[in-house]
């Protein structure tokens, strides 16, 4: 292969000269790939993830089976946003490197959603 045609095909990869996306998605990125735990970090810090955190913490302290509710909708919506929802920039700048995978953060607010129905569901009569 030519130094022409393979200028080209190199060309045409995503790559850190491609940052547009970067830019918006994870402005001081150094370039580094982002990993699955730095990712689920960064969404943890989210605002909406730390208010929906509250609103667990309020729900578990108040055994409360609609504020559960309200909090499990809450992080399915958050969910749901970030696999289906998200704008075609975020899965541009995941192939770039720059937005890491959400399946670890999601399996963990999964199973936070999971105990908290378990820890608030009423008590079986009879037992």
């Amino acid at each position: 292969m030519g130094p022409v045609r393979g200028g080209v095909i190199l060309s045409l990869l995503p790559g850190v000269a491609w940052a547009q996306d970067c830019a918006v998605q994870r402005p001081g990125w150094d370039g580094a790939p982002v990993s699955a735990v730095q990712e689920a970090v960064y969404l943890a810090s989210s605002p909406a993830a730390l208010v929906l955190f509250l609103g667990t913490v309020a729900a578990i302290r108040f055994k409360s089976h609609w504020g559960t509710l309200a909090v499990v909708l809450g992080w399915t919506a958050f969910a749901t946003f970030l696999t289906m929802l998200a704008p075609a920039s975020r899965s541009a700048a995941t192939v770039e490197g720059c937005v890491g995978s959400p399946a670890l953060f999601i399996g963990i607010i999964a199973a936070i959603c999971v105990g908290m129905i378990i820890y608030t569901a009423p008590p079986i009569k009879g037992r």
